[in-house]
């Protein structure tokens, strides 16, 4: 290892990508409603003017992945196509039109002619670690300067070229177009794992970081940011959970089951589907031709794995799905809450007494009646881009977070 790439060496420039933004953070503090939307806007003009460039950069690290041996997933994650600029660049314009929270929203009235007002106030700097998925770059990038949060981005080394592209070619740009210090958002420039690391290590300069992909790597930056005082959005696992109840429409079941499978290497894709054991076996057939039209094949009784195992991560069997009888509907919420991530489970029935049980006792993020696990995702649910779902089950930001959630509640008293 050089002296260059040293965890000493890469902890430096990380802190002093985190003192350029929190340098750079009270100009985009400041910044008026119009300035942060227009930025957001010219983002998206931006994803179409370089575009050429963008997509040679992805290119690039596309053929990169595929010379290294990464899954049919993994680079579907990675790939920048035009239909995916485009989208992105819709997103963007949609998160433009949203209307900004209010700054400051009164709370009552207290003696003496005072008043209470609760304040929004941005945390500062935030930071973001996410792996091979560029178009994440954008969607963090845009959600934390419509907060007023400067930012520093880490992505692995798979993505970096793409990365690097769409903060040189569209958001540097747009920024400084609308009058905005581009110096807000900064992105890693090292590929090294090392910068993971670092980034959770810096509570005076990056207080929060959110911490994206799938695995024990996310879980580990998440402890390790804990015992530096550094607070995190993390998320770890994933794994949708669909419950075919008894009462279920199988036609509906099989049609929920093939829309849950149409990209498989995305955490809120079906994972794991527990059916009610007096329909099994009936439905099994069924169920089997619903995989193989998404071209997945079932993981069936006795398991050599974990009920829960999330096939996502695993690059020789992502194309699968676990399938399990369960005894009754509270056994299947006993299993999705206990031995799955947490992150999204849904009922197929039509019986709205079930559905209501099962929505009661379900305590993951995001649960569904008779609609696909794939919805859990912050554009499809809430208009916006997402920074990351949360799974923590504690108060504060839970399920898609997106820029109302980056904010510090502080509270003002008055004169009335």
């Amino acid at each position: 290892m050089s002296d260059e790439q040293t965890p000493e060496a890469i902890g430096e420039i990380v802190a002093a990508c985190a003192s350029k933004a929190k340098l750079a953070a009270p100009d985009l503090a400041g910044a008026t409603d119009e300035a942060v939307d227009a930025a957001i806007g010219e983002m998206a003009a931006r994803l179409h003017s370089g575009r050429a460039r963008i997509l040679a950069a992805n290119a690039e690290d596309v053929a990169a992945a595929e010379a290294a041996g990464m899954s049919g997933g993994l680079l579907d994650r990675l790939r920048i196509t035009e239909q995916r600029l485009d989208d992105m660049a819709e997103q963007l314009r949609l998160l433009a039109s949203v209307p900004h929270p209010p700054q400051q929203t009164p709370v009552r009235d207290l003696d003496g002619g005072l008043r209470l007002v609760e304040l929004r106030k941005p945390v500062g700097v935030i930071g973001a670690n996410y792996e091979a998925r560029p178009n994440v770059t954008v969607d963090v990038a845009s959600q934390l300067v419509k907060s007023r949060n400067a930012g520093v981005l880490r992505t692995g080394s798979a993505a970096l070229k793409s990365a690097t592209a769409l903060v040189k070619e569209v958001i540097a740009p747009a920024l400084s177009d609308a009058g905005i210090d581009p110096d807000v958002i900064q992105l890693v420039p090292s590929p090294d794992r090392a910068a993971a690391g670092a980034l959770v290590e810096l509570p005076d300069l990056i207080p929060l970081v959110i911490v994206r992909g799938s695995g024990q790597t996310t879980r580990d930056l998440d402890r390790r940011a804990a015992r530096h005082g550094v607070r995190t959005l993390a998320h770890a696992d994933g794994g949708g959970v669909l419950y075919y109840d008894v009462k279920a429409d199988p036609s509906r079941a099989e049609d929920l089951i093939t829309r849950s499978l149409d990209r498989l290497g995305v955490c809120n894709r079906l994972n794991l589907l527990l059916v009610h054991r007096d329909i099994y076996e009936g439905a099994l057939p069924g169920i089997q031709e619903a995989l193989a039209k998404a071209g997945v094949t079932p993981s069936l009784p006795p398991h050599d794995h974990a009920i829960g195992y999330e096939w996502a991560l695993d690059g020789d069997r992502e194309a699968t799905v676990t399938i399990a009888p369960v005894d009754s509907l509270t056994q299947a919420v006993r299993i999705a809450n206990e031995d799955t991530s947490g992150l999204a489970a849904a009922i197929v029935t039509e019986d709205k007494a079930a559905a209501d049980r099962f929505i009661s006792g379900y305590t993951g993020t995001g649960v569904f009646w008779n609609a696909p696990t794939r919805l859990l995702d912050g554009f499809k649910l809430r208009g916006v881009p997402e920074t990351g779902i949360n799974l923590d089950r504690v108060p504060g930001p839970r399920g898609p977070v997106t820029f109302t959630d980056l904010a510090l509640r502080q509270y003002a008293v008055l004169p009335a």
